[in-house]
């Protein structure tokens, strides 16, 4: 097997998220005053970075920041971190991209988000980064960045004989040629039923990750919050070879966000390392399940000694 350089390549978003706690949601017109204004690095590509290092993968990142402080404070942050930062491009005159994160008592939330320097990522930027997806045995991909960059970096990845993983977040439609280089998709139950269509939403996750896997991929993750994930191995033209479901550990939530980056990231990590889909993805429930116990992202990833207890039977 050939030697790689980097357990996992991101190729992805880099966002400051701007967060403000408020009594209420202002009306149309209106204002309302709320908490201090609290600075965290976030974006999802960033955000698999990060957690992909701190459980001990050699990472890498590929993306784009503006000239200013925002940009500055996230290459601080991915850097501390230990993220190989070689191929992070700054865009001149670009702002870095931000999401704009209201969060009301009852700890929901309503998110704007600005990409700046993330659209400007772009089949150039991937091409000029070829040496570093190439050397790496797994590539994670979302789609925070333009589609065009991430049908590269896939290319890039399988001709050098890298393992590609897509998360399918925000969701969208993307071509076959890509669905079929993906080993696994990675989806939540949402965009699983937005890949499928209409009715899917009354399925079972088994059904739509069975479903899943015979549409085009090579494998397929479907992950299920605290009820842990369904994986379907062994796709192809004849269809998955079957569906095992993963449970997750039991923890107190304190705040969702940056949990299914943190089970992703460990996904790719165990993949890197030789695990199939289902033995990967069992620690990948111990991970996001970490990160649920803690507020915030990044600052909610876990190390390896912080990870849950494996469900029972798990």
């Amino acid at each position: 097997m050939r030697s790689r350089d980097w357990d996992v390549v991101v190729v992805g978003s880099v966002n400051a998220d701007l967060v403000v706690g408020v009594d209420r949601r202002p009306a149309p017109g209106e204002t309302v005053l709320g908490s201090d204004l609290a600075t965290h690095p976030g974006g999802k590509g960033a955000n698999q970075a990060v957690a992909a290092a701190r459980l001990g993968a050699r990472a890498a990142l590929v993306g784009r920041i503006g000239d200013d402080g925002h940009g500055a404070l996230l290459r601080g942050a991915l850097a501390a971190d230990g993220v190989g930062l070689d191929r992070l491009a700054t865009t001149p005159g670009v702002p870095t991209g931000v999401a704009m994160i209201t969060v009301g008592p009852d700890g929901d939330n309503s998110i704007v988000v600005s990409p700046g320097a993330n659209a400007r990522l772009d089949p150039a930027d991937v091409a000029r980064a070829r040496d570093v997806i190439a050397g790496a045995s797994v590539v994670s991909l979302q789609l925070e960045v333009p589609l065009p960059a991430v049908e590269a970096a896939a290319r890039i990845a399988a001709e050098a004989g890298g393992r590609v993983v897509l998360n399918l977040s925000p969701p969208a439609a993307v071509p076959d040629e890509l669905l079929a280089l993906c080993d696994p998709l990675v989806v939540n139950e949402h965009e699983a039923a937005f890949l499928l269509g209409a009715g899917a939403r009354a399925e079972d996750p088994a059904a739509m990750a069975a479903a899943l896997a015979r549409s085009g991929p090579r494998s397929v993750v479907v992950t299920c919050g605290a009820d842990g994930a369904v994986v379907a191995d062994g796709a192809g033209p004849e269809g998955a070879g079957g569906t095992v479901r993963i449970a997750s550990p039991t923890v107190e939530p304190v705040d969702t966000t940056g949990a299914g980056d943190a089970f992703t990231a460990a996904l790719c990590l165990r993949l890197a390392r030789g695990d199939s889909p289902p033995d990967a993805a069992r620690l990948a429930v111990r991970a996001g399940a970490a990160a649920v116990r803690r507020p915030g992202a990044q600052s909610s990833f876990p190390t390896p000694d912080e990870l849950p207890d494996p469900a029972p039977g798990g």
